[in-house]
């Protein structure tokens, strides 16, 4: 028998993650045509066999609309933490290379951002974009870089002050060749796990605006939209519309969060004999 250690561990757990988020976004992706079908003469059918989730008012398949539900907040969870990481590597970037002029502007905006709530800064930005699938994206993308930038900043700090670093200034070296070729293949691994630890946080608050009606269109299956109608059924027992999805919700914010943590620990030097 394979004798499996931590690390070997690790990289199980971050692939059962992925695969699995994969797998939901794909197939949810290519469900999204079924999961809009109606049917009255299904309708209201408790969780069973052929109807894993149950049916709805109108007769929706319930499993469909929560995969693509899900498939759509992935997706818009990758898109705006995308966004969100290369925003917060760019600013922390050059907060901490251009001078303290800069540094003084950027850590003020970065304070500004994280001094408001961050519910009422995601709804406004939304609103004023349109709201919708573009306004949840620049939202979701405009509110969650400013913890990953004071990172990065901190990091680069450090960075500065390293020998071979302060041998390529007085080479000559460009400020924004330094950048590129000696300190972001440093900066990558805290880039790249701030990227997959961003993705629940999106998710969740993609799910909140839209709840609260300020996402994405009623039209779409979205799993905010999903939750906030099955609130008018669950007095008359309807428990369905409400507990699979939301419990598939969770389970792909922890999936996220597990799949961040030990792609941390992967990166970590420290762990590489274990």
């Amino acid at each position: 028998m394979i004798q499996m250690n931590g690390r070997h561990k690790t990289v199980l757990l971050f692939l059962v993650a992925i695969v699995f988020l994969a797998a939901v976004t794909v197939c949810g992706w290519g469900f999204s045509e079924e999961a809009m079908v109606t049917d009255f003469s299904r309708k209201d059918i408790s969780p069973g066999m052929p109807y894993l989730f149950g049916t709805d008012w109108l007769g929706r398949d319930m499993f469909l609309r929560t995969l693509t539900g899900l498939s759509m907040s992935i997706r818009i969870g990758i898109l705006a933490a995308g966004v969100s990481s290369i925003l917060a590597l760019l600013l922390g970037t050059l907060a901490a290379t251009m001078g303290k002029a800069v540094d003084g502007v950027i850590t003020w905006v970065i304070d500004l951002v994280m001094g408001i709530p961050h519910i009422l800064l995601l709804i406004l930005i939304s609103y004023a974009f349109g709201k919708g699938f573009k306004g949840v994206v620049v939202g979701v993308a405009l509110t969650h870089w400013t913890s990953l930038a004071r990172v990065i900043r901190g990091e680069v700090l450090q960075l500065k002050e390293a020998l071979y670093i302060r041998t390529a200034q007085k080479l000559g070296v460009g400020r924004w060749e330094i950048a590129w070729k000696h300190m972001f293949p440093h900066l990558f691994p805290q880039f790249l796990v701030g990227l997959i630890l961003m993705f629940p946080h999106a998710i969740l608050h993609e799910a909140s605006i839209t709840f609260l009606g300020f996402g994405l269109p009623p039209e779409q299956p979205a799993i905010g939209i999903i939750l906030s109608e099955s609130m008018k059924y669950l007095a008359m027992g309807r428990w369905w519309l409400a507990l699979f999805p939301g419990l598939f919700l969770v389970l792909t914010v922890m999936l996220f969060d597990v799949a961040g943590e030990n792609l941390r620990k992967l990166l970590d030097p420290g762990s590489a004999h274990k």
